[in-house]
Formats: structure tokens, C-alpha cells, sequence
């Protein structure tokens, strides 16, 4: 069923799950007699289970993911009559370290872009910060789908990895399909970076991989989307900033943009988000200094 309904990464994160630590544990069991009992001490396993390198043990997110794996596959059961309730509903898989990395501040950001300023991939570090847009999206622009002149970009799919290869696929959400207006410095260090690229291709000479996307290897080849994890890593290490996730970057944005007073539905606009939920709650971060600046207002308010 997975495999005609989700996305192909998606399906690949559930077939991992499946063969990897489900069937392992309980594939022998029969489907009637499945207990809650029974998911609790899958999950109960997998928490103290060794990652493959043998250093650490599996994180609570993706023991939680693997919960998840296994509750919708027991809710299909339950649509074919296979059998008549979800066990894995009645099992709560707790994460314990979910915590949400605190966005950088707007000094914080700019010291990224500072540094990110020598690096070949300085364009593609501007549009993180300042657009709040997914790694997957980002690695899948298309030159096509950028118009410099008018100061627009259309979102239209997301670079994934998917089984051997890199794959572009549709984009998270149908609301995750849009165009965004470009600030100058955003259509300044594109058109930058599309002459650094042609560079590269004259470079690259019978080597180079014609792709039209905007953001490549020196050889003009996609770009592994865990090859950002790391370059970013190594961005903030040299600019001696705490470490956060890329994703992190497009927390920021939000937080950035509802602290200047944006209405919420046009930052939904802009990072694509569905529900306006979504961005008040998960992505709209609140650091100490709108917190302080928000008392003193009200301390004034009283005095």
C-alpha cells in the first residue's frame, strides 16, 4: 500500500524501518495475537538498541519513527477487517529528546552569512537564511525556475535521495509548491553564483553533467543532500557558531520574520507551510530577548 500512496522517501524510511527492526522483533508473531505488550517491548528494545557503527544507541525521534511505522501499518490492517483494533495506538513512544534547536539570532545569522561569503555555495546559504527554504528544495531549483529580472523563484519539487540515486521529487505539500519574491541580495549572489558556475563548466570541459539545476558539484552533478549536513557543519565551526541543524535555518526565518510584526499568513506564504498552525506553534520561536523586550513593554504599560 506504502509504496502507491507515499512519496519515495517516505517509502524508503518505512521499508528500512520494516526490514531493519519490525520484522526482526516481532515479524514471527502472529498478526491476531499482537499485544500492546508485545509494541512496548519493541520499543522498549530499540531504545537500548547499538546504531550500526556500534557508537551510541538509537535516538528516541527515530525509535518514535519506527513506532510510527508500525501504527500505520496495523491501521491498514484494520481497513481490511484483518483485525478489529490498533494495538500500537495503545503504546505511547515518548521522546525524551526531541528538544527544538534554538534558531539563530539575527548576529548569529550574520556572521554565517559573513563566512559564508568565501564559500563556492555562498548563494545557497543566502536563500536558507533568508527565504526559509528546505535543503530538498533548494538542491532542486532550477535556473528555469528562477527569474532574476523579475525577482522571483518558483519552488516546484525537492532533490531526494531515493534507494541508489538522487531523485527530483514533488514537494513536501501541494502548499509547499510556490513563488517567492527574491530580495536583492538574494538575486545579487545568484547571479553571481550562475557566473562562478559556468566557470566551473569550462573548467569541467566534457566532464561536466548538463542538469540546469542551480546548485551542483564542479562537475555539474546534484548535490547529496547530506553533503549540505556537512559543509554546513564545517561553515559553523569556522565561524565559530553553536551548532543547529540546516533545518534549523528555516526555524530561524520564521522566528525572524514574525519578530519584525510579518503577518503569520504571509510567512506561510513564503516558507509553504499548509496550516497556519504550523507556524505560529512549531516554528514560531520566541528566544529571551523578545521575551525581555515584551516584559519591559508591559512594565512600562504599568508604571
Amino acid at each position: 500500500m506504502a509504496a502507491k500512496q507515499l512519496r519515495p522517501s517516505i517509502y524508503t524510511g518505512y521499508e528500512t524501518n520494516v526490514r531493519l527492526h519490525i520484522k526482526p522483533l516481532i515479524g514471527s508473531k502472529k498478526l491476531a495475537k499482537l499485544t500492546a505488550r508485545d509494541v512496548r517491548q519493541v520499543i522498549e528494545t530499540l531504545r537500548a538498541k547499538p546504531l550500526s557503527r556500534g557508537i551510541g544507541i538509537m535516538s528516541d525521534r527515530a525509535v518514535q519513527y519506527v513506532h510510527a511505522t508500525l501504527r500505520a501499518a496495523l491501521e491498514q490492517a484494520c481497513r481490511e477487517e484483518l483485525i478489529s483494533r490498533n494495538v500500537a495506538k495503545l503504546v505511547q513512544s515518548n521522546v525524551r529528546d526531541a528538544g527544538q534547536h534554538e534558531p539563530y539570532s539575527v548576529d548569529e545569522s550574520k556572521r554565517l552569512l559573513i563566512h559564508a561569503q568565501r564559500h563556492r555555495l555562498h548563494a545557497l546559504w543566502v536563500l536558507l537564511v533568508m527565504l526559509g527554504i528546505r535543503r530538498g528544495e533548494v538542491l532542486a531549483l532550477r535556473w528555469t525556475d528562477a527569474d532574476l529580472d523579475a525577482g522571483t523563484v518558483a519552488v516546484l519539487g525537492s532533490l531526494q535521495r531515493v534507494g541508489p540515486s538522487l531523485q527530483r521529487v514533488p514537494t513536501k505539500t501541494r502548499g509547499s509548491v510556490r513563488t517567492i519574491p527574491l530580495p536583492t541580495p538574494c538575486v545579487e549572489v545568484l547571479r553571481a553564483h550562475r557566473a562562478r558556475q559556468n566557470a566551473d563548466r569550462l573548467a569541467a570541459g566534457a566532464r561536466w553533467v548538463a542538469t540546469e539545476l542551480v546548485f551542483t558539484t564542479r562537475h555539474g552533478t546534484p548535490i547529496e543532500p547530506r553533503t549540505v549536513n556537512r559543509m554546513f557543519r564545517a561553515l559553523t565551526d569556522a565561524a565559530r557558531l553553536r551548532p543547529i541543524r540546516v533545518h534549523d535555518l528555516r526555524h530561524g526565518c520564521v522566528s525572524l520574520l514574525l519578530s519584525l510584526g510579518v503577518p503569520p499568513r504571509t510567512v506561510m506564504q513564503i516558507v509553504g507551510h499548509t496550516v497556519m498552525e504550523m507556524t505560529m506553534e512549531r516554528y514560531g520561536h520566541v528566544n529571551l530577548d523578545d521575551q525581555r523586550e515584551a516584559l519591559r513593554l508591559l512594565d512600562q504599560a504599568l508604571r
